[in-house]
């Protein structure tokens, strides 16, 4: 039972072109915005492990990972996942701009209150 759970995991994991994936790393110039990223790297990792134990065994773990039903739900996870990545930027932004917009307005009100103590006193 606990291999099968393994193994379903290692296939999910593993859901796309394992040759392609190490081109796929984090770096500034280069960003995805789905969250599988980690998941794709531990896959790799799995799979080079798994190959390097058993050549055969690691054929069918990428054999596995290909066929289309697994693709299409990794598809699927990276589009709703790029989804709401973007919408989660899109709140940060204007959350940030609602902070800013309160923070003008503050530094405006302390500066009408700055400019009535002067005038009281002046008039003193």
């Amino acid at each position: 039972m606990y291999s099968r759970a393994l193994t379903v995991t290692l296939v999910l994991l593993l859901g796309t072109t394992l040759s392609g994936l190490d081109a796929k790393a984090i770096a500034k110039r280069h960003v995805r915005r789905d969250w599988l990223i980690l998941p794709d790297a531990a896959a790799f990792y799995i799979y080079e492990l798994v190959n390097n134990v058993s050549p055969k065994a690691g054929e069918i773990l990428a054999n596995i990972a290909q066929t289309p039903i697994l693709l299409d739900i990794r598809n699927y996870l990276i589009q709703k996942t790029a989804a709401i990545t973007r919408f989660a930027e899109d709140l940060q932004k204007e959350i940030e701009s609602q902070l800013k917009k309160e923070k003008h307005k503050e530094e405006k009100e302390q500066e009408k209150q700055e400019r009535r103590k002067q005038k009281e006193e002046q008039h003193n």
